[in-house]
């Protein structure tokens, strides 16, 4: 019995891990390569940062997939998401997408990692 409950909590777990990491994933990528995402970063007086913020996301996202390494990529992503939320508050625009992705990394978080949250 506890090896299923085990074997249900890692699949649960895969599966939020994927879907928190989609938008950060794309959102690294579109730093680095897409000049629409670097206009956006120039608006917000970033340009400077886009490739480090950028590689950040996609390093965050590595770690936060390896299961190993996985409380890290939660730290690190939170603070990330945080960050980007502030970003868009103060610039009146919807935060609602960096919300559920924090959200999705914290529940992540706290199914592959349950020893380090009670």
């Amino acid at each position: 019995m506890a090896k299923k409950k085990n074997k249900q909590r890692q699949i649960t777990g895969w599966i939020l891990a994927i879907l928190a990491s989609i938008m950060p994933t794309f959102g690294g990528i579109g730093k680095l390569y897409l000049p629409e995402m670097q206009e956006t970063m120039q608006s917000y007086d970033l340009q400077e940062w886009t490739t480090i913020i950028g590689v950040a996301e996609l390093i965050e996202v590595i770690l936060f997939l390896i299961p190993r390494t996985n409380i890290y990529g939660v730290l690190l992503l939170s603070a990330h998401m945080g960050g980007a939320i502030v970003l868009h508050m103060s610039n009146g625009e919807s935060f609602i997408m960096q919300s559920i992705v924090l959200i999705l990394v914290w529940l992540t978080g706290i199914v592959r990692n349950p020893s380090v949250f009670r």
